[in-house]
């Protein structure tokens, strides 16, 4: 597990590092520890280095920096991280999962990383990680999905119509579920999404929608 050395971080503690790398499918399974506390802690953690970053920019109101801090928070963007520190081969999932580790579990391993680099090194080293790996990616002013659902509320509230994101199926065991979103505008369906969290599928309901905008 030498995948952060490149960043010149060495977790100390690598029961820790494994625990950040372990899903409850895996953890139900040999009775361990898994990622879900440290996923909370690191969350919060990477809420705080990009809220500081953003407050730095100085030129930015309190809404455009809600914006982009939840544009470089979400799913699609930590797992845009992930292909930076490449430690997908390193997750302990349970024999159901094995070979079709969901984005979702990806993407909540990094936030749960961040918190075991903050609980080891602290909040320098959790920096120094954010720098090399998230600040590129805000710098280069990438797009992920997370920005999809507030452009498509901004061109909704120009138009002056109601939108709403309704739950229509919801499938698979419960630690691997899929679920269907569709997206109404005016209670007119103009986007669907499906994805492995129901964050994930609203994303792609708007995206899918926001695709259609010219016949909003």
């Amino acid at each position: 597990m030498d995948f952060l050395d490149k960043f010149g971080i060495n977790i100390k503690n690598k029961d820790l590092l494994l625990t950040a790398l372990t899903h409850s499918s895996y953890s139900n399974e040999h009775n361990v520890d898994n990622y879900e506390r440290l996923e909370f802690l690191g969350d919060a953690v990477l809420q705080i280095l990009m809220s500081e970053y953003l407050y730095n920019m100085k030129d930015l109101s309190e809404g455009e920096m809600s914006k982009t801090r939840a544009s470089y928070v979400c799913e699609s963007a930590c797992l845009k991280y992930e292909e930076c520190i490449n430690y997908r081969p390193y997750i302990r999932v349970g024999h159901g999962q094995v070979g079709n580790v969901s984005d979702t579990i990806v993407a909540d391993i990094f936030e749960s990383i961040m918190g075991c680099i903050y609980l080891d090194q602290g909040m320098d080293a959790a920096r120094s990680l954010f720098n090399q790996v998230v600040i590129p990616s805000v710098e280069s002013h990438s797009i992920f999905l997370g920005d999809y659902k507030s452009k498509l509320q901004e061109l909704v509230q120009t138009e002056k119509k109601s939108l709403e994101y309704v739950l229509v199926n919801e499938s698979g065991p419960a630690h691997d579920k899929v679920f269907e979103v569709e997206v109404k505008i005016d209670d007119i369906i103009y986007g669907r999404g499906v994805g492995k969290s129901k964050k994930e599928a609203e994303q792609k309901a708007a995206m899918d929608a926001y695709s259609k905008q010219a016949s909003l």
